[in-house]
């Protein structure tokens, strides 16, 4: 995900967000299917996933903390 993806990401809603990180954990469990399987060829998709859901939880959990302060 690149930094103008991650801005965009920013000026989601809340329920944006969690689609987004349904939609992003399906995929996780696509791709680790996929490697079980031997069907995977970039194994990095992986890595970059986690990433993905990390960032997406990241901005949840900022957004969290601004509405308790």
């Amino acid at each position: 995900m690149k930094n103008k993806e991650f801005k965009e990401l920013m000026t989601k809603s809340l329920e944006e967000l969690n689609t987004e990180l349904k939609n992003k954990k399906s995929e996780l469990f696509n791709l680790r299917f996929q490697l079980a399987t031997g069907q995977l060829e970039n194994t990095s998709t992986i890595t970059e996933c986690k990433r993905d859901i990390a960032r997406v939880l990241t901005i949840i959990r900022q957004r969290e903390l601004s509405a308790k302060a």
